[in-house]
């Protein structure tokens, strides 16, 4: 019978944010793979847990997916984690769990801290839609593509920093988005937690005065209001919006707040249509 690969989340900052779950898993299991079993040691002594720890990092990922998918074929059970926050988000991970489900082994996630997800929540930005590009690439070419992405896209975007790299990234942001509305989250969970809600162009003098683990929510490029055609019947406007593809609900709502008028006017002018 084959293991079970449980991927964990375990904290980002304060010991304390870790789930019961989580705990009982981290006793169960066989082997806990790592990223860096120092920093993952400090975690399990601080519940005093003694387990079989190897690591699991960027640089062995090929070769240590193998070992472990071997161990999960003999029967072991097997816990992954990363040194903070969720396995697989930025971190490795990503590859052993592709094989194991090429090889039919059950992969279990066990929910808990997201750095990226504790960011957002906190920025006051929109959170109904956004878009996480992780760290920007330093390949300048690739780097370009994602700044342009960035520019186009209507969803909060929410990035990953190393804080020497912060200054250059928040420059390039500046010339391709200009001075939009920002948050960086900093030390998350940590003591020196902090979120600065500023402009681009005040961000960057602060920059290099900056330390720890940073996250980086940039606000959503604001639509430009549609110029109502005020000539147009609510007939016309509904036919417009219909072939927009928009629902009758949507196009309803939309009307109504174009006249500034009671949607359930509107509604029954268009009953059964």
């Amino acid at each position: 019978m084959k293991g079970k690969l449980y991927i964990i989340s375990t904290p980002i900052g304060n010991l304390e944010d870790i789930t019961l779950r989580a705990l009982r898993i981290l006793k169960e299991v066989d082997i806990i793979a790592a990223e860096d079993t120092r920093q993952t040691l400090k975690l399990l002594n601080y519940y005093q847990i003694s387990k079989h720890l190897i690591s699991y990092h960027r640089h062995n990922e090929e070769t240590k997916s193998n070992y472990l998918i071997e161990k999960l074929k003999e029967g072991q059970n097997i816990g992954l984690v990363s040194d903070a926050g969720t396995p697989g988000i930025s971190d490795p991970g990503e590859e052993v769990i592709k094989k194991a489900i090429e090889e039919k082994i059950e992969v279990i996630p066990i929910p808990g801290a997201c750095a990226l997800i504790s960011a957002l929540i906190c920025s006051g930005l929109e959170t109904k839609e956004f878009c996480f590009l992780g760290f920007l690439p330093l390949n300048k070419k690739l780097r370009k593509e994602k700044l342009e992405e960035i520019k186009k896209s209507n969803k909060t975007i929410i990035l990953y920093e190393a804080p020497h790299k912060m200054k250059t990234t928040l420059k390039d942001l500046k010339d391709y988005i200009g001075d939009r509305k920002t948050v960086l989250a900093r030390e998350l969970t940590k003591i020196h937690e902090e979120f600065i809600r500023k402009p681009i162009e005040e961000l960057i003098k602060e920059a290099e005065n900056l330390k720890g683990e940073m996250i980086l929510i940039i606000e959503a490029e604001k639509k430009k209001e549609e110029k109502i055609d005020t000539n147009l019947t609510i007939e016309e406007q509904y036919a417009l919006y219909e072939n927009q593809g928009l629902t009758k609900n949507e196009i309803i709502k939309k009307i109504a707040k174009e006249r500034k008028t009671n949607k359930n006017e509107i509604y029954k002018m268009f009953i059964g249509k």
